[in-house]
């Protein structure tokens, strides 16, 4: 694959009111920038020798001033000075790479429309609503999909939403001075875009909104709340509306080990993330301490994320968080996250079940005990008829296959391991227990992975796409 080094473009909303932005070029490309900068109130000069039909009617009352020249160099420094922004928005790639570098010499910010290699800025796709501006940028590489995206985004967003943004810019005052408190000004904000209000307001029902927000104001606890959210196995679309919902809600996060940094950006930029991970033969901090952290702030008024791998209650530990949450009298919720065995296996394309081999399928861990022992249900563990799921168990996988075919298992009996499973970097290695843990070792297989036993990995399909 070719990776391509392009600039780091750094997205910004600049204010334009009455503040010079000169654009040169009097065709339709000018006339498209024109009218966009027209929208934001900017005081727009254009220099160009001849305008197109639109052009010449801002001109004529007065929308726009007209510099009525080619672009040559002493033109465009008398003209340059004191503007914002400067647009080279000719047909000429070659007049438009002079603007740009003479603006730039000048430290103005300029754009070559379609072009920027040249560029200190570009300007983005853009939905208005009223105050609200949404931008989409591919950095300038694909305009056309950038496009593309605005439309798919665009009809996303309901009818009203502009009414919606002037109304909560009328009530910030009202609603701060009623909630001093940052986080709890943030949560009845949050409650009131989720329910009746946000959907009066767009109407234009600015009473009934208001009514129904200070309810808000008066219901809403000073008390935290704990979230135990599972991320399922790794892939960030696999995660559940309601899971990405409380992750953009939550004002903290107390994330796992084998958390993707793609699924982490998922979560509101300004809430704070703390690691509580384990690693292997390291615990960065014990599960009683765990505890007593979600428990800590929720009473100090946080709403806490605890983000899962997987599904809190398939080998995460969700249970004894929640004894410990409900000991203290602290509310929460349960968002079930699809588990491991269930993505990683479907991703490898291994049924789990299968009518010919496997009516049932066994989920545990190959996680050894302190001493380096395995206490597992071998004898339930080692039969046909059925498919074994082992979670945690790379560092014990030697281990595990041999007590499977101590306990009766054939040696050419089918195994599988998936590591980084759903991810873009997913590896599957296929083989029976008698080879399973040397292929692994030689393949250099670490966590996180997955082991799959039983004749349903006979049965793996991988996709032709």
């Amino acid at each position: 694959m070719t990776h391509i080094s392009e600039p780091a473009w750094f997205p910004i909303a600049l204010r334009l009111d009455d503040v010079r932005v000169l654009v040169i070029g009097g065709g339709m490309i000018a006339a498209n920038k024109v009218r966009l900068l027209l929208a934001h109130r900017a005081k727009v000069e254009v220099i160009a020798a001849r305008l197109d039909p639109e052009m010449q009617r801002w001109e004529e009352d007065g929308t726009i001033i007209h510099v009525a020249s080619t672009a040559d160099t002493a033109t465009l420094r008398a003209a340059m000075p004191g503007c914002r922004l400067v647009y080279a928005a000719t047909d000429d790639r070659t007049v438009n790479r002079a603007v740009a570098a003479l603006a730039q010499e000048m430290n103005i910010p300029v754009c070559a429309v379609d072009d920027p290699q040249p560029s200190t800025f570009i300007t983005p796709a853009q939905i208005h609503r009223g105050l609200v501006r949404i931008a989409i940028s591919t950095g300038g590489a694909a305009p056309v999909l950038a496009r593309r995206l605005r439309e798919q985004v665009e009809s996303t967003i309901p009818d009203g939403t502009g009414e919606l943004a002037v109304f909560m810019q009328q009530q910030r005052e009202h609603v701060g001075a009623a909630c001093p408190d940052i986080s709890r000004r943030r949560q009845v904000w949050e409650t009131f875009l989720d329910g009746a209000g946000a959907q009066a307001a767009r109407r234009g029902e600015n009473e009934r909104a208001r009514a129904i927000l200070d309810d808000i104001i008066a219901s809403t606890s000073t008390r935290g709340e704990v979230w135990l959210v599972g991320a399922g196995p790794g892939d960030p679309d696999l995660l559940t509306l309601r899971a990405l919902h409380l992750m953009q809600n939550a004002d903290c996060v107390l994330y796992d080990q084998l958390l993707s940094p793609a699924l982490l950006d998922r979560v509101r930029r300004d809430a704070e993330l703390v690691f509580v991970g384990k690693r292997r033969n390291k615990h960065t901090m014990p599960q009683e301490d765990i505890n007593a952290e979600l428990v800590r702030r929720a009473q100090a008024g946080q709403r806490v994320l605890r983000l899962k791998g997987g599904d809190p209650f398939v080998f995460g530990r969700g249970g004894e968080e929640i004894e410990a949450l409900l000991d203290s009298a602290i509310p929460f919720q349960v968002v079930p996250g699809i588990t491991a065995a269930n993505g990683c296996a479907a991703y490898a394309g291994i049924p789990l079940t299968h009518r010919d081999c496997a009516q049932a399928c066994m989920f545990v861990t190959g996680h050894a005990r302190a001493d380096g022992t395995l206490h597992l249900p071998w004898d339930s563990m080692a039969r046909p008829g059925q498919t074994v799921v082992i979670y945690m168990g790379v560092s014990a996988l030697p281990a595990l296959c041999t007590q499977l075919m101590d306990h009766g298992l054939p040696t050419d009996w089918p195994a599988a391991i998936v590591e980084r499973g759903t991810r873009a970097d997913q590896r599957v290695l296929t083989g029976t227990l008698g080879g399973l843990a040397h292929q692994a070792a030689e393949a250099g297989v670490g966590s996180p992975a997955l082991i799959i036993v039983g004749e349903v990995v006979r049965h793996r399909v991988i996709s032709p796409a």
